[in-house]
Parts: structure tokens; C-alpha cells; sequence
């Protein structure tokens, strides 16, 4: 057995002490891959006693610690990594067979012991800042847009992309988006493809619900059998615009099908939604992303109930991770754990914002504003432009003491920021604070990444259209 510890100072310091390599194991409750290592290469005898003697065992849940996985993941999970006393990357992979898992902790153990000085050495630098100059934000017409969204899409199954085959939301609110300002056929063809497919033709699960995390081939119909929140909050709220701006009845009944999967088969008692299907935790930002969702969908399926289950689903998971001054934790246990995320504060903002257009209750907008000051204060660049993926903490140790600029978070954060400064110039305010003048930076961030996203890639032009003026 494995007596796996946490990620801390503690762990490194330990590492340091014994002189021994730390074994990272990152992995996710949802992940069959991951489960089946346990199973197999954890459970053999021969290499528990391996990783006993010679490394020290860390454990990270991808979910837990998105800061971590992102500074760490080598590929997919499971990821095995293997790493110096200071938290540096030696080598590493994702899932060892148990044929293959001693000869590999040996190699490790045996060159660590022999060349640490080399192997310290060459560690040395991986992961540093980002220091690409932040880019001018990339803007186009409607037209060049539209093509962005249709040269990615699937004509024979749907969707954007090759396999394995993910189903991007923010393509369809795009294409959503610029159907809405020119009327493009081609655009409700896109969208509607889409939206059958991925219900009618295997990601949905048509006997307990749910749409799956993604599909292993082209087509949808060889799906990876995990169900996350994210996955149908961001589903929902495309099929909710996509009814109210079609009018098909079909999305107003799949609509009413996902929410009623969120709200029953992930909701926890007291409120809130759970992360996966497999997995007991309340978390942050996709119950806000699940909050806005829910909101989308009661409005057009004109249902009250569900509107009030947003809200005070919502606001049960604020209650348990907000305090004063240090915003959102990522997630709740049992205790709020995890604190100064970009990515919680972003997706709060987001949710906020959607609860104060449905409701118009100020205390939303108030919330959303304060969340906003926060990350300002705690997570923008003063050397340049763009919001960093974290706060300082003062036990940070290893890739954590780098600073990074995720696309996805300064795309998102833009058209929050964005949508704060409007909703400030609708009050009379000038928007005192200078949300739009950040947005702008985040935007310009993200840009330095944009042309390598793909699908993802609609995220940046969906904020970008937010900041446009508005009789663009």
C-alpha cells in the first residue's frame, strides 16, 4: 500500500531531507484511467515497495488543484511525474503499465542518485514566467469571425475538430452570436447540426442522463463515460439560447432533460451541485457556470421553480466558500479549501452577474464588483498586461512560484470585466473603477495565445465582441 501524502512543503521537505526523487501522481475521481492504475501498477506489491524506499509519493486531484495540474499535467490522467526536492520537473508520463512501473522507478531512483547535480541542474529553469510580450488585441468583422467558427466545424458529425471529439459550447454561442447580427443561414445550420448530434446520436445518455465528457472518435457515439458538471452547465446554456433564438421545441425539451439531470442526479443535499457523477465536492466555479446555466434555461422554459434553484443553489455554495477580502475558495469538503484561483473569481463574477440581470437584486451586482476589485488587487500583472492564474501564497513551493497567464481565464475574465463595465454605464457611472481598461488587458493577454486554441479560440471572440462599442 501506498501511503500517498499531500501536496505541500511538508512532502518537499521531506524529499529533501531523505535525498529522494517525489513521485506525482495526478489524477481525477472521474477518470478510468486513473482508477485502473490504482488497481494495477499502485496495487502491485513490488512497486509499492519501490516507491517506499526510494520516492516520496504525492497525490494531487486534478479538480482540487487546477493550478497544480496545469503547471504539472505531462499529457492526460493519470499523470506520473517525477520531480526534484524543489518541485522541478525530471521526467515523466501518464499511465506505467505494472510490467513496465519498476524498471521505470529504478532508472529514476538509480540516475537520481548518481547525477542529482546534473539532474538539478537541468531542471533548472523548466516552468519559468511566461515572458512572451503581451500582443495587441486581435480584432475582425463579423465576417472574418463566421469563418473562424465554420472552417473548424465537423460537416459529416457535428461539433468543431478531429477526434477525440470534445463538445465546445463556446463555438455554438458564437455562432449563436453572429447569427444574431447578420442572419447567416449558415450559422443556424451549424449550431442546430450540432445540438442533434450531440443529443440525438450518443454523448447524451439516454438512459440516466447526462451528456458525457467527450467521445473517443469523430463521431459521438464512442463517449468516455464520465458525466461532469461543467460539461452539462456549459451544454445547457447553449441549448437554452439556441431555444429562445430558434424556437425548436426540441431544444426546450433537451433543456428541460439537462437541467433536470444538474438539479437531480449532481445536486447535494443543502444545495449546490457536485462536481461529477463520481465525485462528492462542491466546487466554485462550475456551480457558477451551472447557476448561469440553470438561470438560461428557467427563463426560457418559463419555470420559476428552477430559477429559484439556481439562486439559492448558488448562494448556498457562496455562503460556504466566500469570506471577506479572499474571494471564493475553489472548493467545499466539509471546509472551504483553496483559495485566490483566477478561475473561481472569474466564473463567481459571471454567475453574479447573470443572477442581477434575471433578478435585478443589487447585493449580485455589489458581489460581482467586489470579486472584481479582488482579482484586480490580487492577480493582475503591474508589469504588463493580464491577470495571473493565482495568488501569492506564502507556502508556495516548485512550479507554483511561477506566474502564469492562462488564455481561458483572461479570455472569460475579459468578458466579465466587460460586462461589469457596462452594467456600471447603465447605472450613470462611468465605470469609475476602469473594469473595461482591464478587460482590454486581459484581452491582450490572451491574445498571445489565440492562434493556437482552435474551437477554444471562440472563447477570446466572444469577449472581444463584448468590448466592442456598442453600436458595433
Amino acid at each position: 500500500m501506498i501511503e500517498w501524502l499531500p501536496w505541500g512543503a511538508d512532502a518537499f521537505a521531506r524529499a529533501a531531507r531523505e535525498g529522494k526523487p517525489v513521485l506525482l501522481s495526478i489524477t481525477a475521481a472521474w477518470c478510468r484511467a486513473c482508477h485502473e492504475m490504482d488497481r494495477t501498477t499502485y496495487a502491485d506489491p513490488g512497486v509499492a515497495a519501490l516507491i517506499r524506499d526510494r520516492f516520496v509519493p504525492v497525490r494531487v486531484d486534478t479538480d482540487q488543484r487546477p493550478d497544480i495540474n496545469e503547471r504539472y499535467n505531462l499529457g492526460g490522467w493519470p499523470t506520473t511525474a517525477f520531480l526534484t526536492a524543489r518541485g522541478e520537473i525530471v521526467t515523466g508520463g501518464t499511465f506505467v503499465p505494472v510490467d513496465r512501473m519498476p524498471g521505470v522507478l529504478a532508472r529514476v531512483a538509480d540516475a537520481f542518485e548518481k547525477r542529482a547535480v546534473e539532474i538539478l541542474e537541468r531542471a533548472k529553469g523548466h516552468g519559468d514566467v511566461e515572458r512572451q510580450p503581451p500582443a495587441e488585441p486581435v480584432t475582425g468583422s463579423d465576417r472574418d469571425l463566421t469563418e473562424a467558427v465554420v472552417s473548424s466545424f465537423d460537416e459529416e458529425y457535428g461539433g468543431f475538430g478531429v477526434e477525440p471529439k470534445f463538445p465546445h459550447a463556446a463555438p455554438l454561442s458564437l455562432a449563436m452570436a453572429l447569427y444574431r447580427a447578420c442572419g447567416d443561414p449558415r450559422l443556424e445550420y451549424v449550431v442546430g447540426r450540432t445540438l442533434d448530434a450531440m443529443f440525438d446520436d450518443g454523448l447524451w445518455d439516454h438512459v440516466s442522463g447526462g451528456f458525457y465528457r467527450y467521445s473517443t472518435g469523430r463521431g459521438w457515439r464512442l463517449p468516455h463515460r464520465e458525466k461532469l458538471l461543467d460539461t452539462n452547465a456549459a451544454l445547457l446554456r447553449v441549448y437554452a439560447e439556441a431555444a429562445l433564438l430558434f424556437q425548436r421545441r426540441a431544444d426546450l425539451d433537451r433543456c428541460r432533460a439537462i437541467a433536470g439531470f444538474i438539479t437531480g442526479a449532481l445536486r447535494a443535499e443543502g444545495g449546490g451541485y457536485y462536481g461529477s457523477d463520481s465525485d462528492r465536492i462542491l466546487y466554485a466555479d462550475v456551480n457558477a457556470a451551472a447557476a448561469g446555466a440553470l438561470l438560461a434555461a428557467a427563463t426560457v422554459l418559463d419555470d420559476s421553480d428552477l430559477g429559484r434553484e439556481a439562486l439559492t443553489s448558488f448562494e448556498r455554495v457562496v455562503l460556504v466558500c466566500y469570506r471577506p477580502g479572499l474571494g471564493v475558495a475553489h472548493y467545499f469538503d466539509g471546509s472551504a479549501r483553496v483559495r485566490g484561483l483566477l478561475k473561481d473569481q472569474v466564473a463567481a463574477i459571471g454567475a453574479m452577474l447573470d443572477a442581477h440581470d434575471v433578478s435585478g437584486g443589487e447585493p449580485y451586482r455589489m458581489m460581482g464588483e467586489e470579486l472584481a476589485h479582488l482579482i484586480v488587487r490580487e492577480m493582475w500583472d503591474p508589469d504588463g498586461v493580464g491577470f495571473f492564474d493565482r495568488a501569492k501564497a506564502p507556502d508556495d513551493i516548485g512550479l507554483l512560484l511561477t506566474r502564469r497567464k492562462p488564455f481561458l481565464e483572461n479570455a472569460d475574465g475579459a468578458l466579465a470585466l466587460a460586462r461589469l463595465s457596462r452594467l456600471d454605464g447603465r447605472k450613470g457611472f462611468s465605470d469609475p473603477a476602469g473594469f473595461r481598461e482591464y478587460a482590454i488587458g486581459a484581452l491582450r493577454a490572451a491574445a498571445t495565445h489565440v492562434n493556437g486554441m482552435g474551437p477554444l479560440g471562440a472563447h477570446y471572440a466572444l469577449a472581444e465582441r463584448q468590448l466592442r462599442p456598442p453600436s458595433i
